[in-house]
């Protein structure tokens, strides 16, 4: 049995069996966390105004159990709030910088963050990013999945650079 744990929220349309958590977990798995994989269907029509809400109900019965790490993605970092709220260290993959309550709650974080996000995303505010946090992987051109234009491999090597942060950030907290 592993030492933590992780919780990993899913975004959208992008659950955690997806690649970029599939790498991640297993990044988590070698550092020494069990993982939390909550599943979910999110309501058609969901409004951004009621979209953390909606999350952080999702989220909090995976925090019935002592959790250590959130590893969140795109509306899955709508529970940045409760991150704050809970002192817990995130990764946020993705995460929706151009939300207003989005920003507030990172910067009211007392824990350690690491921001996962490309250029190529209208969700990703680099300077918003640099702002919050010194624990950032940053993709040029990356879309909001973290693909690179191009061929695949220049998206599997950005995903190794993603494995990398995720392993460096796992170590310092």
């Amino acid at each position: 049995m592993a030492d933590r744990r992780a919780v990993l929220i899913p975004g959208r349309a992008y659950d955690t069996r997806a690649p970029l958590f599939a790498y991640a977990g297993e990044a988590l798995r070698r550092a020494g966390y069990d993982l939390h994989e909550i599943t979910w269907t999110v309501p058609s029509g969901l409004a951004q105004d009621s979209a953390t809400a909606w999350v952080a109900d999702q989220v909090a019965p995976a925090l019935d159990a002592p959790t250590d790490l959130l590893v969140g993605k795109s509306l899955g970092t709508c529970a940045s709030g409760v991150a704050a709220d809970r002192r817990l260290p995130a990764v946020w993959l993705t995460p929706l910088l151009h939300q207003p309550e989005v920003i507030e709650a990172l910067a009211r974080a007392t824990a350690p963050f690491l921001l996962i996000g490309g250029t190529g995303d209208p969700s990703w505010d680099p300077s918003a990013a640099r702002r919050l946090t010194p624990h950032l992987v940053e993709i040029h051109e990356a879309d909001h999945s973290l693909m690179l234009p191009g061929p695949l491999a220049r998206s599997a090597e950005a995903l190794g650079r993603i494995c990398t942060g995720i392993e460096e950030f796992a170590r310092i907290i």
